[in-house]
């Protein structure tokens, strides 16, 4: 699935005049991440063709990190992505706790801000099968912005009582790129496809009028602005019924476009209704970076028993290489992977992890996706 932005088109020349070589870096981070970023590094250095010179930086982040030496983001980690010399990268998952931990802030959701990868896409996709519809929508979501600037404060009262207060940032700059992501994905998406391009715009703007009014009116204007755009469809969903309908119709649905919390819920929602997180890949976008990233957690409960599903991280590298013009190669990582969850589905549970119904560990996957290539 090619994904419409600036560095899909920058990658695209680049990899045509340097296939000779291609530079990664790897961040594991947290829990199952540990397990299915070096699932994802083999299935990539057996994709890619010998000849190329494939590299691979490993870097770290992560709570883990932060609990062993008082810093989640090193700076070494951000300078290396900044360097000019990776031309991308993957995260595996954030053990981020529950509870406010003094000096601690997801490494991932600084990342997002500190290079400047305003989009997160999210495909979801379920080919028809035992009399089910298929699914193939992508998910759009705002990554900088929104509730996730983690400005909050609490208060006591006279009484006692406490209350707690959260700033929301939804600006013009942040909705318009990304709605321009929402329309150029679904353009790209009808001309290889076979239905009209559609995009859907999730929002809450009969309650939050002015910032998700705000959003609303951002993506409304970039369509009008753009004649290119005239021939995609664009439809409104409150984010409630977005979610019933989401459930009741996922078939329906082309590209959604929504703020940062409702975007990261929806999506995460719509793992359920394709098997499970553990399949659902992501890719952190901007204009001149992107980081792979599949879109579970780090699973602490199965963290180092091998039994993690590495399918979404396969796929999130395919994503990522999808974006750096190695389309080939990620076709083939796709393809590979959709065969060994088919041979899963018909029954051969060894092909399965535990969370698809299986019985299959971590590296039985990621070998027979290396097999299927």
């Amino acid at each position: 699935m090619a994904l419409p932005t600036t560095l899909a088109r920058r990658g695209l020349a680049a990899a045509a005049a340097q296939r000779s070589s291609l530079t990664l870096g790897m961040i594991p981070a947290d829990g199952i991440g540990r397990e299915v970023i070096p699932a994802a590094e083999r299935v990539l250095a057996a994709a890619v063709p010998s000849s190329v010179n494939l590299k691979f930086l490993h870097l770290d982040a992560g709570f883990e990190l932060f609990q062993r030496t008082g810093v989640a983001l090193p700076d070494a980690t951000v300078a290396a992505l900044q360097s000019g010399k990776l031309d991308g990268a993957m995260f595996g998952s954030v053990s981020s706790p529950s509870h406010k931990v003094e000096g601690y802030s997801s490494p991932i959701v600084a990342l997002r801000k500190k290079m400047g990868l305003y989009a997160n896409v999210r495909p979801v996709n379920r080919p028809a099968s035992q009399g089910k519809k298929p699914i193939d929508l992508v998910i759009v979501r705002e990554n900088t912005e929104c509730l996730y600037i983690k400005k909050e404060e609490i208060e006591t009262g006279a009484d006692g009582l406490k209350t707690a207060y959260a700033l929301r940032k939804i600006s013009e700059d942040a909705s318009r790129k990304i709605a321009r992501v929402a329309f150029e994905l679904a353009l790209k998406r009808a001309a290889t496809g076979s239905r009209p391009p559609k995009v859907t715009s999730v929002h809450k703007s009969n309650v939050l009028s002015v910032t998700d009014g705000l959003f609303r009116e951002s993506v409304i204007s970039v369509q009008k602005e753009n004649p290119a755009y005239a021939g995609v469809k664009l439809e409104e969903q409150l984010v409630d019924s977005m979610v019933y309908r989401l459930f009741r119709e996922p078939e329906y649905f082309d590209v959604v476009v929504a703020p940062n919390l409702y975007g990261d819920i929806i999506s995460d929602g719509a793992a359920a209704l394709v098997g499970s997180l553990g399949v659902v890949a992501s890719a952190n976008v901007g204009d001149t970076f992107c980081i792979g990233e599949p879109v579970h957690g780090s699973a602490p409960d199965i963290a180092g028993k091998g039994i993690a599903n590495p399918v979404a991280s396969i796929r999130s590298a395919a994503l990522l290489l999808e974006h750096l013009g190695w389309t080939d190669e990620a076709r083939r990582m796709h393809t590979a992977v959709d065969a060994v969850l088919a041979r899963g589905e018909a029954g051969d549970r060894s092909l399965l992890t535990p969370d698809l119904g299986g019985t299959g560990k971590t590296d039985d996957v990621t070998d027979a996706v290396i097999r299927s290539l």
